[in-house]
């Protein structure tokens, strides 16, 4: 420093070329394309990213590899106790035994799949389904079926090929191996189902124990559209994951084979594939179902080809993306 307190013309120079080395190292450090997967801070904003970077990924972050798929949630990775515990009212034999899992981070999308969202898989793929099975008559784009509500009188093999679209997709936008040759999109796991939908909380419901009012929609959460019909996605408040819709509205398909209980499922949070391969499990309870059926750990099944009244008819999906 000079006697008047302004800096020499050298120390200047010294201090702009530091400056400039350290904005140069920053742009090349965030250039590099590592896996980042941290914890969002608490309260932050989730905006949506179109076509994110594999190793930009944080957990809570939400983003869209293209225009026409999902909006995702990055789901940390943890261990959680799966199933419910015996004294949970409106419990069933298949929620047992309780058994700790292990999951790693991946990415849910944040909403079932909606009319809107397949709409735009079969206009691409002239992919052909059949009607629903109940109300005869109707589909899966009748009118009673607004576009921003979840796809229904979808069954297990429909949402295999939605899928397959979205795998599609991705190898055509970024020569990205995450996921093998299948690519990086799939039906969740049971275990990933039951992980995101609890998202850290042990009670029957992730915001408690009662199924209270206005939290979801079924025969008996309290809300217009009990009984009724099915509403529009997001018409309720998320998780701490940033997860829509987890409970409650549809039942969602998951990848896994049914089988009668826990006996011997996978703890490392995978599919489990072997049981009974020609039932594939749902979970999330249903508009028309009782609030027992709306439980972070209740269960169900239905034939992987049916659309049937009692379950498929209200049955859609959501999908998930492995990360790096």
């Amino acid at each position: 420093m000079t006697a008047h307190g302004a800096s020499s013309l050298p120390e200047k120079r010294s201090m702009r070329f530091f400056y400039t080395a350290v904005l140069v190292f920053v742009v090349l450090l965030t250039a590099v394309p590592t896996v980042s997967l941290t914890a969002a801070p608490a309260g932050a904003a989730r905006h949506s990213t179109v076509g994110v970077s594999e190793g930009a990924i944080r957990s809570g972050q939400v983003f869209r590899d293209c225009p026409d798929c999902p909006e995702m949630a990055a789901v940390p990775a943890g261990q959680f106790m799966m199933g419910s515990p015996l004294g949970e009212p409106g419990r069933f034999d298949s929620e047992g035994p309780r058994h700790g899992v292990s999951v790693r981070a991946f990415a849910m999308s944040r909403y079932p799949v909606t009319v809107q969202e397949f709409s735009v898989f079969v206009r691409e793929t002239g992919y052909e389904m059949g009607p629903c099975d109940w109300p005869s008559g109707t589909s899966w784009r009748s009118a009673g079926f607004a576009p921003k509500a979840p796809v229904v009188c979808v069954n297990w093999n429909d949402a295999q090929a939605y899928v397959s679209w979205l795998n599609d997709k991705q190898r055509k936008r970024t020569a990205s191996t995450v996921g093998g040759e299948a690519g990086p999109y799939r039906l969740p796991s049971e275990a990933e189902w039951e992980y995101a939908a609890r998202a850290g909380s042990t009670t029957a419901r992730w915001w408690g124990e009662a199924i209270g009012t206005g939290n979801a929609v079924c025969n008996g959460c309290g809300s217009s559209w009990d009984n009724r019909q099915i509403a529009p996605v997001g018409s309720f408040a998320a998780n701490p994951f940033g997860l829509f819709d987890m409970l409650g509205n549809v039942w969602q398909w998951t990848a896994d084979c049914w089988n009668e209980n826990y006996a011997g499922a996978p703890a490392d949070g995978g599919a489990w594939r072997s049981g009974d391969c020609s039932k594939r499990v749902m979970r999330g309870g249903s508009w028309s179902n009782l609030p027992k059926f709306v439980r972070s750990a209740a269960r169900n099944r239905d034939d992987a080809t049916s659309r049937s009244h009692d379950y498929a008819s209200y049955a859609g999906f959501r999908v998930v993306r492995n990360l790096p």
